[in-house]
């Protein structure tokens, strides 16, 4: 079964929380419980109808302001598929929130109120799912109803969305536009007769039919080890693995691998998962190797295979999305963290500040504040084995620490 990691993304009220509520009753994926609470509550508050916002609203002060605030993740399943939804804040100060969410979703929907049209948390959800390279985004033209279903309003704010993606570094998005009502449940689960003149899928029909196969690019296996495994038993006292998880590509028995930063090599003698033995292993498993040579490896070293080995650098360039109420400025040192390994860190230079409204760049500003984004450029300890974001997701990001507070302070995409 296809397993789909979806990131929602909208302005205030553009009604993310409705939707995904939406999904969840028509797929019947509510326990009686909730349901019986979301009767309760929108009786209480005096609705006519069921206020579906509250199946994930989970936070005291979102059910009372009727905003969501954190990230909330929310699992179900059709007969096709699994679906993994992260419903994130639509507030312009909760953008490291936005980030956190879709920077594991391999899908993005993008909320916009028919009414109102394409807005300035728009253009910001827009860029950071460009900044992300999510690859699939589903433009849900939200609250039709309120617009008499009009086709016209429709068309004029999917022109608008088209007009960003010319402007658009990532030129390999796929968008797809739907009008929906959530709240009535037009085009969600199922197809509106409201809409006759809309001719494509509903959106769960959508993403269903989305291949998480092909979503992203097949990058360079990178295989950061997180523990070495020397089980304490008379039958495996001999036994000694390479535990963690495979970022990219796939590696298999018999590969001829080389160990970072030592550069060691030797040859891929057996993959275990549990109590399970297999020949190969492919992107995202969690596993642990065995080598046919008795080589010296820690945690924080990298198993790639030979021949594709990734750069091994101390002066980093990276757009960073800044998280931290004190702000990024030159000169500054954090603690960096790239996968497993760690590092210290200096920014050497904070080369522009980009607006998320695609209006271009502020050259050399003189810090970065919470929720802005920008390039920088930073040096560190030691060697990273590193991979550009665009080239391996997963091995292209980094954290910054504040060493003061140990607060995540800023998320890093390599450049």
């Amino acid at each position: 079964m296809n397993v789909l990691k979806i990131a929602t993304a909208g302005s205030v009220d553009d009604g993310k929380s409705t939707l995904i509520g939406r999904i969840l009753y028509d797929t019947k994926s509510l326990t009686d419980d909730k349901l019986a609470a979301i009767e309760e509550k929108s009786k209480q508050r005096g609705f006519d109808y069921l206020d579906f916002s509250l199946a994930t609203d989970g936070l005291v002060a979102e059910r009372e302001q009727g905003i969501t605030i954190d990230v909330a993740h929310i699992y179900f399943s059709t007969r096709k598929t699994s679906f993994i939804i992260a419903d994130t804040p639509g507030h312009i100060e909760y953008t490291r929130n936005m980030v956190t969410g879709a920077s594991n979703s391999q899908t993005s929907i993008i909320l916009v109120d028919a009414r109102n049209g394409v807005v300035e948390q728009t253009y910001r959800h827009f860029f950071i799912n460009n900044l992300l390279r999510v690859k699939d985004v589903v433009v849900a033209v939200n609250k039709m109803d309120l617009v008499d279903f009009s086709e016209q309003k429709f068309n004029q704010i999917k022109g608008e969305i088209e007009y960003l993606t010319s402007k658009s570094e990532y030129q390999n998005q796929e968008i797809t536009f739907i009008p929906i009502s959530a709240l009535h449940g037009d085009n969600v689960v199922n197809k509106s007769k409201k809409i006759s003149w809309y001719k494509g899928l509903s959106l769960l029909d959508h993403l269903e039919n989305i291949d998480t196969k092909t979503i992203e690019k097949t990058a360079k296996a990178r295989f950061p080890v997180q523990t070495v495994v020397r089980p304490k038993t008379e039958e495996n006292h001999d036994f000694r693995g390479y535990a963690g998880k495979l970022y990219g590509g796939s590696i298999a028995v018999g590969d001829q691998v080389t160990i970072l930063p030592s550069a060691t090599k030797s040859k891929v003698k057996s993959i275990h998962f549990f109590d399970q033995e297999y020949q190969e292993a492919l992107r995202g498993s969690s596993i642990n190797l065995t080598l046919e040579d008795n080589v010296n490896i820690s945690r924080g070293d990298m198993i790639v295979k030979s021949g594709e080995e990734p750069q091994a650098i101390k002066q980093l360039d990276a757009t960073i999305c800044w998280m931290d109420k004190e702000p990024l400025k030159a000169s500054e040192k954090y603690y960096i963290k790239h996968g497993v390994n760690d590092a210290q860190a200096k920014i050497t230079s904070i080369e522009s500040l980009i607006h998320t409204d695609f209006s271009g760049k502020e050259e050399s500003p003189s810090q970065l504040a919470l929720n802005e984004i920008g390039q920088v450029s930073l040096k560190v300890s030691k060697s990273l084995f590193v991979d550009r974001y665009k080239d391996n997701k997963s091995n292209g990001t980094f954290i910054l620490i504040n060493p003061r507070t140990n607060n995540t302070s800023g998320v890093g995409f390599i450049k």
